[in-house]
């Protein structure tokens, strides 16, 4: 079931899911091999108007972007497919109405395109065509894209991509950030999707 509100809030792991959402909610699970599959699963199941998803990210360094920023995607794209064809998008744009929704429940976010890699730190070996990196949003849009369903990728910044110890990440304040606007934002995309 849906419940009160016709969106399907993804999250990767529990702590970036805000508790007692009044929607339906996915734990997708890490990267985006699980990320697409089962949310293609969940749209299938719950058929809903719109898809969030939310959670944590990394920052290049040099964009000198705080953790526990916000940052609402504009793009997500897919730094791990380096086909140079048609074969398979790299690229998807955010859905413009959900963009300005969000837009309007954060109005101090970052607005700009996210990277997904299967790696931790994917992309600091190869291209620098994202300032921000995470796992699964490319493949949740993707998911979304394929049934025909509007879906936003919103994150919270952790850490910096560059940094590999992990106990310099700042976790708790990632997951605080994107757990406490996740409520408004839904709100938003919801009132422009009924």
């Amino acid at each position: 079931m849906l419940g009160a509100l016709p969106v399907l809030v993804v999250a990767a792991t529990a702590r970036e899911l805000a508790a007692d959402l009044p929607c339906a909610t996915l734990l997708c699970g890490v990267g985006p091999v699980e990320a697409a599959a089962r949310t293609a699963a969940a749209i299938a199941q719950h058929r809903p108007k719109a898809v969030l998803h939310v959670g944590i990210a990394g920052a290049r360094r040099a964009a000198g972007i705080a953790a526990g920023s916000l940052v609402i995607g504009t793009a997500a794209r897919y730094s791990d497919l380096v086909l140079v064809s048609d074969l398979a998008p790299r690229e998807l744009r955010a859905d413009v109405a959900l963009l300005a929704a969000a837009q309007r429940a954060l109005p101090t976010a970052l607005a700009m395109p996210i990277a997904t890699s299967a790696r931790v730190g994917g992309g600091v070996g190869g291209s620098a065509e994202c300032d921000v990196e995470a796992m699964e949003g490319f493949a949740v849009l993707r998911a979304a894209q394929l049934a025909g369903v509007p879906a936003l990728e919103l994150r919270a910044i952790s850490n910096d991509v560059e940094e590999t110890d992990r106990a310099r990440w700042h976790f708790d304040a990632a997951f605080a950030a994107i757990t406490a606007v996740t409520p408004r934002v839904l709100e938003e995309i919801a009132a422009c999707v009924r």
